[in-house]
């Protein structure tokens, strides 16, 4: 059974790989700082699979935890989502994102490379493509100027690994570049919980619908887009999940002289904001307070993936709509509320 490490194991997408990587008999390690999660997520995940991995919360900046862990456990392969990833804050405290965000790379693929592990699921974004020349974004797209520190991070780590990659002929990883993950797990255990003002949209939309926000800020709406609001490609973090399953075997295939390879996740159909909103109350039959705001710094009008390398070479395609992505996200929520009802 190969066991791997998956930083950032407790957060958003990390706790859905998680449960998707025992759920086909994967031993999984789950390293996790807790400073964008919490230890509450690791019950959620033993409470959906019925086991409990293996979990150290530890700073991945300090090369000296990393050897521990590995020390510990006999590592096969690294999925590496511990990273910072609000753009806002990014722009705001740049050092701090440069530092932790491509620190913590670096520290992993020493170690890896001490103790011959040779695996690495990295998780990117699609940021890295800043303005794009055309859509739908396609991998082989030059990557442009990042429009904020965040999207430059997760570029010179991608940088990092292609070196790295060129160093060493048997290391084999590989890239996703993830489009927006939205939904939570079906059980309602686990879903997006970030800390304080939600950075990302669903989040904020469940908090509105739930009276924990007085209302909903459309950060602009005056795009050349179909509404004027933002458009992107929104994914289903189940599905974005089992695309880290599919990348892991796909890394049999890679060969010494092609041993990285870059796909995009997403669904390859954009929907602006207002679309969003409009079927999360449909679907939900709640009404939101929506207000429109001036437009965000760093954001761009439109971002669709262009999937078909991930569908034909991962073997992997997104199954769950936008009505699953609004119905999960909002049914996480209400759990949560009832669950903070019961504790007071």
């Amino acid at each position: 059974m190969e066991t791997v490490l998956v930083t950032g194991g407790l957060g958003y997408i990390g706790a859905h790989t998680v449960v998707e990587l025992l759920s086909v008999n994967y031993n999984v390690v789950i390293v996790d700082d807790l400073s964008n999660s919490q230890l509450s997520v690791l019950d959620n995940i033993e409470h959906i699979t019925g086991f409990r991995p293996a979990f150290y919360q530890l700073d991945l900046k300090q090369k000296e935890n990393v050897v521990s862990v590995f020390e510990l456990e006999d590592i096969h392969a690294v999925i590496h989502f511990a990273a910072y990833k609000a753009v806002g804050e990014s722009v705001e405290k740049p050092l701090m994102y440069y530092k932790n965000n491509l620190l913590s790379v670096i520290n992993l693929l020493e170690v890896m490379e001490a103790k011959q592990v040779y695996k690495f699921v990295f998780s990117s974004s699609a940021m890295v493509y800043g303005l794009p020349e055309q859509l739908p974004i396609q991998e082989n797209l030059p990557v442009q100027p990042a429009t904020n520190p965040y999207g430059n991070t997760k570029k010179v780590a991608e940088d990092i690994l292609k070196d790295f990659g060129r160093a060493k002929a048997d290391f084999r990883a590989v890239i996703l570049r993830y489009f927006n993950p939205v939904g939570a797990h079906s059980s309602g255990k686990i879903g997006e919980l970030p800390r304080g003002v939600p950075n990302n949209l669903m989040p904020y939309i469940t908090q509105t619908a739930a009276g924990i926000r007085k209302r909903l800020t459309i950060f602009g709406n005056n795009y050349n887009t179909r509404d004027g609001t933002c458009i992107r490609d929104y994914i289903h973090v189940v599905d974005l999940a089992k695309a880290h399953i599919a990348a892991l075997k796909f890394m049999q295939k890679l060969r010494d002289d092609k041993n990285l390879e870059v796909f995009n996740i997403g669904t390859g159909e954009g929907f602006t904001v207002k679309e969003i909103v409009e079927t999360f109350e449909r679907e939900n039959n709640v009404k939101l307070n929506v207000k429109i705001g001036e437009r965000r710094k760093g954001d761009v009008p439109v971002l669709e993936a262009d999937v078909k390398r991930a569908e034909e070479l991962l073997n992997w395609r997104a199954e769950k709509d936008l009505a699953d992505m609004v119905r999960s996200s909002w049914e996480f929520q209400k759990q949560l509320e009832e669950n903070s009802k019961k504790t007071l």
